[in-house]
């Protein structure tokens, strides 16, 4: 502020939205690492406020792909309405929200959406120049996708603006995340943040019925849910679901899915 500036002293964890880039590029989804992604998006120094994200401008700008993109390619022209039964959209709308969510989840100081991420924009951004002949085509975000109730961009945005929300009302980035399970083998990544439960089933084909991890005492309750209808899921669960830890909390743990539970007798510190 003594210097006239804005007083802006995060850094930005450029490294987090090339990582994804590169595991969605070079490896399958059965040879994520749920370690190396904990590591990526945790490493950063004690004394340093960062900010983390899923997707910026390397990726989303001319001659690159979005992270939407680069999951669902030439599908997106064909398959994004909600009639369409398609795999490789099923599979890129789910990967979609773990993505953001367990970035959001696991960021040090602060989040930042990039322009059009929130709800999964299909195309590059390529402003005027002489290369495209001075064209703003590209010189945009579409928001207009998100309103029909007929294209799933809107059920990403509303996932966007749920869990939004859930970190903004809980102050959740006041705290640290703590690593519970990181289970190569079944593809599960769960941390804890204040009196949150985070639960990643980043197994492509595999769901765990009674799957048991840490958690204090007391009764849970599942506070959200990427598989729920909402969000353009297959709702396989029971919203708000309830349950009980002695030490030990058991869930269902569906494919391709990210849990949220809140400890329902605890009160969060603002």
């Amino acid at each position: 502020f003594e210097a006239g500036g804005l007083g802006f002293d995060f850094r930005m964890a450029m490294g987090i939205a090339d990582h994804w880039i590169k595991w969605i590029k070079e490896k399958t989804d059965e040879q994520w690492s749920m370690g190396e992604i904990w590591w990526e998006l945790t490493n950063k120094r004690s004394d340093e406020k960062t900010i983390s994200y899923a997707e910026c401008h390397d990726q989303a700008l001319v001659g690159d792909k979005t992270l939407i993109f680069r999951l669902i390619d030439k599908e997106m022209y064909t398959s994004m309405n909600m009639d369409s039964k398609n795999l490789v959209v099923d599979r890129g709308i789910a990967l979609h929200k773990m993505i953001r969510l367990v970035t959001l989840a696991t960021a040090g100081d602060g989040y930042l959406t990039f322009m059009g991420n929130e709800f999964g924009h299909p195309e590059w951004i390529d402003f005027p120049r002489e290369g495209n002949g001075w064209s703003y085509k590209y010189a945009r975000r579409q928001w207009s996708l998100c309103k029909p109730d007929y294209l799933r961009y809107k059920y990403l945005m509303n996932f966007d603006s749920d869990m939004i929300h859930l970190f903004r009302e809980e102050n959740l980035l006041d705290s640290k995340p703590e690593l519970i399970v990181a289970d190569e083998e079944k593809k599960v990544l769960i941390f804890r943040r204040k009196n949150f439960i985070f639960a990643f089933d980043f197994n492509p084909s595999e769901s765990f019925f009674g799957y048991a991890f840490d958690a204090p005492a007391g009764e849970w309750k599942l506070e959200l849910d990427s598989d729920e209808k909402r969000y353009d899921g297959f709702e396989r669960l029971k919203e708000g679901e309830l349950h009980k830890s002695d030490g030990k909390l058991t869930a269902y743990l569906t494919s391709r899915c990210a849990l949220v539970f809140r400890k329902t007798n605890a009160k969060t510190n603002n």
